[in-house]
């Protein structure tokens, strides 16, 4: 067989030639597929970022925004500029670092604005400030609280008067802006209320408004009660007390009926009324002998009856007595001093008549009881207790579980058990009511383990790896695909490879091992080949007919290569 062959000199190899147009276009969608490759590149190492701060003030949102400048943090801004976003490897550091600046300073400015007085403020402003201050640092104490996310604080400070009748209480109001789907409890706005009331010094708690940011007035300025009279620490004592006698008596019974087969409600009758009361009881009177002698008074007085009062009658008889003068030689009692020696003779006194009284007085003791009697806060007036006890569950000998209701000595356990643990009374009038009925209970849905694909962690995995994966597949689709065909265009190595093509088709097929030149030939892509040479456009393929081209032609190689010095040059 024949073939033709073609000169793969100069026109072929060498020194090919593209129009300034074409090669031009060829340059720019080089460099267009190479910036893309790039920008892929570089989207792909671009950082995740997360959320620094949110909801933050405009005042504490641009210090923030220069800080992190002066730092060099890159940041971002989210849709709507309510929060800004760093790179999530800088989050904490960036935090910790701006607290130590005092940042964020929460939109309100507190006592840092004493910090910088000017020369020659009046006091009118020092005081102005001063409630500027305090206004703010009680909005931040409050914005503390988890449920809040903002407050204004507004305080009403009187002048003082040296004049009691002109003095007047401060009040204030507080503004809370809650978290959607947030509320306060009582004690909650309890504690709001005392806060501000006990950092301004005169303020009644009673003068402390609280409103959120509906318009709704959640302090009570009356007395602090609800309806039924009971103010928010009462209900809490109540629900404690019921919550107690519910907790002793199912801790009681289920050891008797097994876990989740007692279900017991109380309601406690608790009476929260102060009273005391004072008694005096006298009892009847007594036997004198009987009773207890308290004090006791006894006189006795005796009088003699003699002679009246005698003596002339004048002024002589009122004249003092003249002093006495003793004799030198005085008479013997009983002598006549007229008659030396004789012994004078007394005369006879008649008897002298007397009277005797006593007077005695006897105090005793009346009988007399005090009692006083004070009824604390709090005493238990009634108690209600419901108790419901499930079937107990039998299990016979083939594996199989009834229920049966309890008997009447079970029962009558249960209920004494229930009312030692109620502490039941019946003078105060306490009720108890112990049900067997059998359990209702729903089918229990089983939740299935959530998948290996769809928990967070992997997820987060398979977005990571996905990234990358699509990152090298873009990549790898734009070199071998755009980039690399262009280049070889550029450089003209397609149109070399399809004339060598060309010209290895125009060879002489070799011959069969029986000398038939079609029995171990085929065509491929135009080509006759033997079946077990190498696929064409190969290295193998290429030095296979480049050695038969030599052996055939070797004027033609001799030619080629004299091609490829000439165009080097």
């Amino acid at each position: 067989m024949s073939a033709t062959v073609v000169d793969r000199g100069a026109p072929l190899l060498g020194n090919l030639r593209f129009p300034g147009g074409q090669k031009l276009l060829l340059l720019l969608g080089v460099a267009l597929v190479a910036a893309i490759m790039a920008g892929v590149w570089m989207w792909g190492q671009q950082p995740d970022y997360k959320i620094l701060f949110a909801n933050v003030a405009d005042r504490d949102g641009g210090a923030i925004v220069a800080a992190l400048e002066q730092m060099n943090v890159p940041h971002r801004y989210s849709e709507g500029g309510g929060a800004i976003l760093v790179p999530a490897d800088k989050v904490y550091d960036v935090r910790l670092r701006l607290a130590a600046q005092g940042l964020p300073k929460g939109g309100n400015l507190g006592f840092e604005l004493l910090e910088n007085q000017k020369l020659g403020t009046s006091q009118f402003l020092e005081q102005v400030n001063y409630q500027r201050a305090l206004e703010g640092e009680l909005a931040r104490s409050i914005q503390t609280l988890s449920a809040v996310q903002g407050a204004r604080v507004h305080l009403a400070m009187p002048k003082s008067s040296v004049f009691v009748r002109d003095q007047q209480k401060p009040t204030a109001s507080v503004l809370l802006s809650l978290f959607q789907g947030r509320s306060l409890d009582r004690a909650q706005v309890s504690a709001i209320v005392h806060l501000v009331g006990s950092s301004v010094p005169d303020l009644p708690p009673q003068n402390v408004t609280v409103v959120d940011q509906t318009g709704a007035l959640l302090s009570d300025t009356g007395n602090g009660a609800d309806a039924g009279g009971l103010d928010p620490a009462q209900l809490k004592y109540v629900h404690a007390l019921q919550m107690d006698i519910i907790k002793r008596v199912e801790s009681i019974v289920t050891p008797m009926v097994g876990a989740d087969n007692v279900h017991a409600e109380a309601t406690a009758d608790v009476d929260f009324s102060h009273s005391e009361q004072a008694v005096e009881v006298y009892k009847p009177n007594q036997q004198p002998d009987a009773m207890a002698i308290r004090s006791q008074q006894s006189s006795e007085s005796q009088n003699a009856n003699g002679a009246g009062a005698g003596g002339v009658p004048g002024a002589l008889s009122n004249q003092p007595p003249s002093p006495s003068t003793a004799p030198i030689n005085a008479p013997a009692p009983g002598a006549n001093p007229a008659v030396p020696g004789a012994a004078a003779s007394a005369p006879a006194t008649p008897p002298v008549p007397t009277s005797t009284g006593k007077d005695s007085t006897v105090n005793y003791e009346v009988d007399k009881t005090v009692r006083y009697t004070q009824q604390p806060k709090g005493g238990i007036k009634r108690l209600t207790v419901a108790v419901v006890v499930n079937y107990r569950r039998e299990i016979d000998p083939a594996g199989k579980v009834t229920l049966k209701p309890l008997t009447e000595t079970e029962k009558t356990q249960i209920t004494e058990l229930v009312k030692q643990a109620m502490g039941f009374n019946a003078d105060r009038g306490d009720s108890l009511n112990v049900v067997n009925s059998q359990f209702a209970r729903e089918p229990r849905e089983t939740v299935p383990a959530l998948p290996i694909w769809k928990q967070p962690e992997t997820l987060q995995t398979g977005k990571e790896v996905g990234r990358y994966v699509l990152i090298g597949g873009v990549l790898c689709y734009l070199f071998f695909w755009h980039l690399r065909p262009m280049l070889r265009r550029l450089s003209g190595k397609d149109a070399q490879d399809a004339q060598d093509a060309k010209a290895m088709a125009a060879l002489p097929a070799p011959a069969g091992e029986d000398g038939a030149a079609g029995e171990k030939t085929e065509i491929r892509d135009g080509v006759l080949v033997r079946k077990d040479d190498p696929p064409p456009n190969s290295y193998l393929a290429n030095l296979t007919a480049a050695k038969q081209l030599a052996k055939s032609d070797p004027k033609v190689v001799a030619s080629v290569v004299k091609n490829w010095i000439g165009g080097n040059d």
